[in-house]
């Protein structure tokens, strides 16, 4: 309970302090966002908030290390899997700050994402098992087949977590607050089913975020920026993936964004758009454009995200998860398709 409070209290405080002060170092060298296109926010943004988010973040875990509670009942695979979070957020974090210097094109991001995933699956983060409705676990690591599978699935999973957590990040605070809503959710269900000193992962991750979010929220005075939602796309997949394999959970939390991303990629093939295009075809901006305010959206955001979030903790039958998920694809789905068409007419 000591190492639980100390690394939440540490990533927490250092993330209220240090926010501040990336925020002033955007300033200064100029890295921010300016009013015009999707961004309807007043002035001049800065957009390094991801330095104070990643430096909380590592600090935290790393005296969790000092202290000998982040690796307590490790073995030598789980430690890989620990160093494959490490070393592919801190590139996912290096990549962005790159990026939100040069603002490059989508074909490096993807390329760069990419090769992380490779990282995760070079690290033993790999989707290798999951479990099915009617039949239970199904172990891909035990067929022939089996990186024929997980292999690609991985590569899916932490693509696809990258790129819905950096077009999630639309609004002022809701990447971060959906980000700490699924932290909060893996934690507890890591101390639920006795794994303490993993959960201590998504703890200090939760207390970065929150130490955020207070400079983050609407009307932002610091952003993200893609260090910030690079290197928190990619831990999410890696906590989905890492000790057993979370990743049901984490679709459960993250359902209305992922089924978001997808849809948007379906419509713009349809319009015969290139799928990385930017556009405001996302949920979040066509409620804004509709009139809802910005709180509003956001606020519905983290809480359809937290409902299902319970759901995923207190439903045990997996044939209800299964239906749950279904349920949010469908009713996102079916929104996206009439506001589709009626921006269309």
């Amino acid at each position: 309970m000591v190492n639980t409070i100390l690394v939440f209290i540490t990533a927490l405080g250092l993330s209220l302090l240090l926010t501040p002060l990336a925020s002033r170092l955007g300033h200064r060298l100029n890295i921010v966002d300016r009013p015009g296109g999707r961004r309807a926010h007043k002035g001049a943004v800065p957009r390094l908030g991801g330095v104070a988010l990643f430096t909380a973040f590592a600090i935290a875990i790393g005296i969790a290390a000092w202290r000998g509670a982040l690796t307590a009942g490790y073995s030598g695979d789980d430690l890989t899997r620990l160093r494959g979070l490490l070393i592919g957020g801190l590139c996912a974090f290096l990549f962005g700050l790159i990026d939100d210097r040069f603002d490059l094109p989508p074909a490096p991001q993807f390329l760069f994402q990419f090769v992380l995933s490779l990282v995760a699956l070079g690290t033993l983060l790999w989707l290798e098992r999951f479990t099915l409705p009617f039949y239970g676990l199904v172990a891909l690591n035990t067929y022939p087949w089996g990186p024929w599978v997980y292999v690609p699935l991985t590569i899916l999973w932490v693509m696809g977590m990258m790129n819905t957590v950096n077009w999630l990040d639309g609004l002022d605070g809701l990447a971060a607050g959906v980000g700490a809503i699924l932290c909060l959710v893996l934690a507890i269900h890591m101390q639920s089913v006795g794994q303490p000193s993993v959960a201590l992962l998504p703890l200090a991750l939760l207390g970065a975020l929150l130490g955020f979010l207070p400079y983050n929220v609407a009307p932002a005075r610091v952003f993200l920026g893609s260090a910030g939602a690079f290197f928190l796309g990619y831990a999410l997949s890696g906590l989905g993936l890492i000790a057993g394999g979370r990743v049901a959970t984490a679709l459960m939390v993250m359902g209305l964004p992922i089924v978001d991303v997808a849809w948007q990629i379906f419509d713009r093939l349809r319009r015969h758009h290139p799928p990385t295009r930017a556009d405001r075809g996302h949920l979040h901006y066509r409620l804004l454009d509709l009139g809802l305010s910005e709180r509003t959206i956001v606020l519905l955001y983290w809480g359809f995200c937290a409902l299902f979030g319970v759901l995923a903790l207190t439903v045990s039958s997996r044939i209800y998860k299964l239906l749950a998920l279904v349920a949010i694809a469908l009713v996102v789905i079916i929104v996206l398709a009439r506001l589709s068409r009626r921006s269309e007419t």
